[in-house]
Protein backbone atom coordinates (compact mmCIF):
# COMPACT_ATOMS: atom_id res chain seq x y z
CA UNK A 1 0.00 0.00 0.00
CA UNK A 2 1.25 3.17 -1.18
CA UNK A 3 0.50 7.03 -0.71
CA UNK A 4 1.68 9.96 -2.21
CA UNK A 5 2.51 13.39 -1.32
CA UNK A 6 1.83 15.68 -4.22
CA UNK A 7 2.88 18.61 -2.72
CA UNK A 8 6.27 17.45 -2.81
CA UNK A 9 6.10 15.01 -6.01
CA UNK A 10 7.06 12.31 -3.79
CA UNK A 11 5.00 9.06 -3.71
CA UNK A 12 6.41 6.86 -0.76
CA UNK A 13 6.30 2.98 0.34
CA UNK A 14 6.40 2.67 4.08
CA UNK A 15 6.53 -1.32 3.91
CA UNK A 16 10.27 -1.29 2.49
CA UNK A 17 11.33 1.97 4.20
CA UNK A 18 11.62 3.63 0.46
CA UNK A 19 10.67 7.13 -1.13
CA UNK A 20 9.96 7.46 -4.85
CA UNK A 21 10.67 11.26 -6.12
CA UNK A 22 8.81 12.33 -9.05
CA UNK A 23 11.18 14.76 -10.47
CA UNK A 24 10.74 17.57 -12.92
CA UNK A 25 11.85 16.12 -15.76
CA UNK A 26 9.61 13.28 -15.01
CA UNK A 27 12.05 10.51 -13.85
CA UNK A 28 10.91 8.56 -11.23
CA UNK A 29 13.71 7.86 -8.92
CA UNK A 30 12.88 5.04 -6.39
CA UNK A 31 15.41 5.39 -3.08
CA UNK A 32 15.86 3.75 0.09
CA UNK A 33 15.57 6.20 2.86
CA UNK A 34 18.50 5.80 5.60
CA UNK A 35 16.32 4.47 8.79
CA UNK A 36 17.65 5.28 12.41
CA UNK A 37 20.86 2.31 12.10
CA UNK A 38 22.49 4.00 9.64
CA UNK A 39 22.31 7.35 10.72
CA UNK A 40 23.32 6.74 14.52
CA UNK A 41 26.64 4.62 13.22
CA UNK A 42 27.08 7.23 10.70
CA UNK A 43 26.55 10.22 13.75
CA UNK A 44 29.18 7.68 15.65
CA UNK A 45 31.66 8.72 13.50
CA UNK A 46 31.45 11.95 13.17
CA UNK A 47 31.18 12.78 17.14
CA UNK A 48 34.08 10.49 17.38
CA UNK A 49 36.32 12.79 15.05
CA UNK A 50 35.00 15.66 16.79
CA UNK A 51 36.10 14.45 20.33
CA UNK A 52 39.58 13.71 18.72
CA UNK A 53 39.67 17.39 17.30
CA UNK A 54 38.70 18.07 20.89
CA UNK A 55 41.76 16.60 22.09
CA UNK A 56 44.21 17.74 19.64
CA UNK A 57 42.94 21.69 20.55
CA UNK A 58 43.49 20.54 24.00
CA UNK A 59 46.85 19.36 23.77
CA UNK A 60 47.71 22.50 21.49
CA UNK A 61 46.61 25.11 23.88
CA UNK A 62 48.12 23.09 26.76
CA UNK A 63 51.26 23.61 24.35
CA UNK A 64 50.42 27.09 24.10
CA UNK A 65 50.63 27.67 27.84
CA UNK A 66 53.55 25.68 28.34
CA UNK A 67 55.41 27.19 25.99
CA UNK A 68 54.36 30.90 25.32
CA UNK A 69 56.85 32.96 27.48
CA UNK A 70 59.56 31.43 25.09
CA UNK A 71 57.08 32.54 21.83
CA UNK A 72 58.24 35.50 20.21
CA UNK A 73 57.43 38.95 21.57
CA UNK A 74 54.59 39.37 19.15
CA UNK A 75 52.66 36.40 20.30
CA UNK A 76 53.89 36.31 23.87
CA UNK A 77 50.54 38.15 25.52
CA UNK A 78 48.83 35.07 23.56
CA UNK A 79 48.44 32.52 26.31
CA UNK A 80 47.20 34.85 28.88
CA UNK A 81 44.56 37.01 27.14
CA UNK A 82 44.06 34.90 24.02
CA UNK A 83 44.13 31.35 24.65
CA UNK A 84 40.71 30.63 26.75
CA UNK A 85 39.06 33.07 23.86
CA UNK A 86 40.82 30.86 21.07
CA UNK A 87 39.63 27.55 22.61
CA UNK A 88 36.08 28.52 23.03
CA UNK A 89 36.17 29.42 19.50
CA UNK A 90 37.64 26.19 18.05
CA UNK A 91 34.92 24.41 20.45
CA UNK A 92 32.35 26.52 18.90
CA UNK A 93 33.15 26.27 15.27
CA UNK A 94 33.89 22.16 16.02
CA UNK A 95 30.39 21.75 17.17
CA UNK A 96 28.52 23.69 14.98
CA UNK A 97 30.42 24.00 11.58
CA UNK A 98 31.88 20.70 11.49
CA UNK A 99 28.61 18.92 10.03
CA UNK A 100 27.68 21.83 7.89
CA UNK A 101 31.13 22.10 5.86
CA UNK A 102 31.33 18.31 4.89
CA UNK A 103 27.92 18.85 3.54
CA UNK A 104 28.73 21.71 1.78
CA UNK A 105 31.96 20.39 0.28
CA UNK A 106 31.19 17.11 0.12
CA UNK A 107 27.30 17.07 -1.32
CA UNK A 108 25.52 16.14 1.87
CA UNK A 109 27.91 14.00 3.78
CA UNK A 110 30.53 14.05 6.55
CA UNK A 111 33.10 11.93 7.30
CA UNK A 112 30.46 9.17 8.81
CA UNK A 113 27.35 9.33 6.63
CA UNK A 114 30.27 7.98 3.71
CA UNK A 115 31.30 5.75 6.16
CA UNK A 116 27.52 4.56 6.01
CA UNK A 117 27.07 4.65 2.45
CA UNK A 118 24.33 7.85 2.92
CA UNK A 119 23.79 11.61 2.22
CA UNK A 120 21.47 14.51 2.47
CA UNK A 121 19.45 15.46 -0.77
CA UNK A 122 16.34 17.65 -0.84
CA UNK A 123 12.79 15.96 -1.22
CA UNK A 124 12.97 16.87 -4.92
CA UNK A 125 15.73 15.03 -5.78
CA UNK A 126 18.24 17.65 -5.29
CA UNK A 127 21.32 18.25 -3.57
CA UNK A 128 21.28 20.61 -0.50
CA UNK A 129 23.12 24.13 -1.11
CA UNK A 130 24.78 25.92 1.31
CA UNK A 131 22.06 27.31 3.46
CA UNK A 132 20.60 24.25 3.88
CA UNK A 133 23.28 22.52 4.93
CA UNK A 134 23.73 25.20 7.53
CA UNK A 135 20.43 25.84 8.82
CA UNK A 136 19.51 21.64 9.01
CA UNK A 137 22.19 21.27 11.49
CA UNK A 138 21.02 24.85 13.46
CA UNK A 139 19.05 22.71 15.05
CA UNK A 140 21.15 19.62 15.84
CA UNK A 141 21.75 21.18 19.85
CA UNK A 142 17.73 20.88 20.06
CA UNK A 143 17.60 16.74 18.39
CA UNK A 144 20.55 16.14 21.00
CA UNK A 145 18.49 16.75 24.28
CA UNK A 146 18.07 15.55 26.65
CA UNK A 147 20.96 13.34 25.60
CA UNK A 148 22.11 10.80 22.98
CA UNK A 149 19.85 12.82 20.35
CA UNK A 150 16.40 11.46 22.08
CA UNK A 151 14.23 14.11 20.69
CA UNK A 152 16.36 13.13 17.07
CA UNK A 153 15.17 9.79 17.57
CA UNK A 154 11.68 10.40 18.58
CA UNK A 155 11.22 12.86 15.26
CA UNK A 156 12.76 10.38 12.97
CA UNK A 157 10.46 7.32 14.41
CA UNK A 158 7.21 9.39 13.90
CA UNK A 159 8.34 11.01 10.53
CA UNK A 160 7.09 9.36 7.49
CA UNK A 161 10.39 10.16 5.74
CA UNK A 162 12.82 9.27 8.87
CA UNK A 163 13.13 13.11 9.45
CA UNK A 164 14.52 14.96 12.31
CA UNK A 165 13.86 18.39 12.94
CA UNK A 166 16.58 20.03 10.74
CA UNK A 167 15.53 17.65 8.09
CA UNK A 168 11.45 19.24 8.82
CA UNK A 169 13.27 23.01 8.50
CA UNK A 170 14.67 22.88 5.07
CA UNK A 171 12.80 19.95 3.66
CA UNK A 172 15.51 17.48 3.47
CA UNK A 173 16.06 13.12 3.50
CA UNK A 174 19.18 11.33 4.27
CA UNK A 175 19.05 8.51 1.44
CA UNK A 176 21.39 5.56 1.01
CA UNK A 177 23.73 5.31 -1.60
CA UNK A 178 23.61 3.44 -4.75
CA UNK A 179 26.29 2.13 -6.49
CA UNK A 180 27.38 2.90 -10.09
CA UNK A 181 26.90 -0.66 -11.10
CA UNK A 182 23.21 -0.54 -10.19
CA UNK A 183 22.62 1.61 -12.63
CA UNK A 184 23.83 -0.18 -16.13
CA UNK A 185 21.47 0.07 -18.76
CA UNK A 186 18.62 -1.57 -19.32
CA UNK A 187 19.21 -3.21 -22.28
CA UNK A 188 16.08 -6.09 -21.64
CA UNK A 189 13.52 -2.70 -22.00
CA UNK A 190 14.58 -2.49 -25.31
CA UNK A 191 13.02 -4.75 -28.38
CA UNK A 192 14.91 -7.80 -28.91
CA UNK A 193 16.05 -6.80 -32.83
CA UNK A 194 16.87 -3.88 -32.96
CA UNK A 195 16.66 -2.14 -36.86
CA UNK A 196 20.45 -1.29 -37.48
CA UNK A 197 20.95 1.54 -38.76
CA UNK A 198 23.70 2.70 -41.44
CA UNK A 199 23.66 6.46 -40.64
CA UNK A 200 24.99 5.43 -36.81
CA UNK A 201 27.85 3.74 -38.45
CA UNK A 202 29.85 7.05 -38.47
CA UNK A 203 30.18 6.92 -34.90
CA UNK A 204 33.08 6.15 -32.75
CA UNK A 205 33.69 4.09 -30.05
CA UNK A 206 34.89 6.93 -28.23
CA UNK A 207 31.26 8.49 -28.70
CA UNK A 208 29.87 4.73 -27.55
CA UNK A 209 31.68 4.94 -24.24
CA UNK A 210 30.39 8.36 -23.76
CA UNK A 211 26.70 7.26 -23.92
CA UNK A 212 27.49 4.22 -22.24
CA UNK A 213 29.07 6.01 -19.17
CA UNK A 214 26.10 8.68 -19.18
CA UNK A 215 23.65 5.69 -19.05
CA UNK A 216 25.50 3.80 -16.21
CA UNK A 217 25.84 7.36 -14.47
CA UNK A 218 22.83 8.90 -14.89
CA UNK A 219 20.85 8.17 -11.64
CA UNK A 220 24.34 9.96 -9.83
CA UNK A 221 23.84 12.86 -11.38
CA UNK A 222 21.45 16.19 -10.29
CA UNK A 223 18.72 16.15 -12.44
CA UNK A 224 18.87 19.36 -13.82
CA UNK A 225 22.36 18.37 -14.86
CA UNK A 226 21.08 15.21 -15.86
CA UNK A 227 18.76 16.36 -18.31
CA UNK A 228 21.19 19.24 -19.78
CA UNK A 229 23.74 15.96 -20.18
CA UNK A 230 21.53 13.84 -22.26
CA UNK A 231 20.31 16.71 -24.43
CA UNK A 232 24.23 17.35 -25.50
CA UNK A 233 24.67 14.24 -26.12
CA UNK A 234 21.36 13.61 -27.96
CA UNK A 235 22.48 16.87 -29.90
CA UNK A 236 26.03 15.66 -30.73
CA UNK A 237 24.98 11.78 -32.28
CA UNK A 238 21.69 14.15 -34.15
CA UNK A 239 24.80 16.76 -35.57
CA UNK A 240 27.25 13.90 -36.56
CA UNK A 241 24.84 11.12 -37.72
CA UNK A 242 21.40 13.22 -38.89
CA UNK A 243 19.71 10.75 -36.82
CA UNK A 244 16.79 12.69 -34.91
CA UNK A 245 14.94 11.55 -31.72
CA UNK A 246 11.43 10.39 -32.09
CA UNK A 247 9.11 12.98 -30.52
CA UNK A 248 7.53 10.26 -28.31
CA UNK A 249 10.99 8.99 -27.09
CA UNK A 250 12.78 9.80 -23.96
CA UNK A 251 16.44 11.04 -24.28
CA UNK A 252 17.63 8.30 -22.40
CA UNK A 253 15.37 5.83 -24.35
CA UNK A 254 16.69 7.17 -27.50
CA UNK A 255 20.09 7.06 -25.86
CA UNK A 256 19.74 3.88 -24.90
CA UNK A 257 18.33 2.52 -28.85
CA UNK A 258 21.49 4.11 -30.02
CA UNK A 259 24.22 2.57 -28.09
CA UNK A 260 21.97 -0.72 -28.55
CA UNK A 261 22.34 -0.64 -32.47
CA UNK A 262 25.67 0.17 -32.53
CA UNK A 263 26.84 -2.39 -30.55
CA UNK A 264 24.51 -4.76 -32.71
CA UNK A 265 26.24 -3.28 -35.68
CA UNK A 266 29.65 -3.66 -34.23
CA UNK A 267 30.77 -1.43 -36.69
CA UNK A 268 32.92 1.27 -34.69
CA UNK A 269 35.39 4.15 -36.49
CA UNK A 270 38.24 4.87 -34.37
Amino acid sequence: MSFSDQADGITETPSDDRIRIDTPEQISLDLPLAGIGSRFMAIAVDTLIQILLYIAATFAMVGLAKYGPSLPSWASALPGSWLPALMILFVFCIYWGYFAFFEIIWKGQTPGKRLAKIRVIKNSGRGINVYEAIGRNLLRVIDWLPGLYIVGIITMMISRQNQRLGDHLVGSIVVHEKRTEEFRPDWTSLTENSPSDPQLSSLTSDELVLIETYLQRRETLEFGFRDATAQKIAARITNKTGVERPADQSLDDFLQSVARKVRDSARLRR
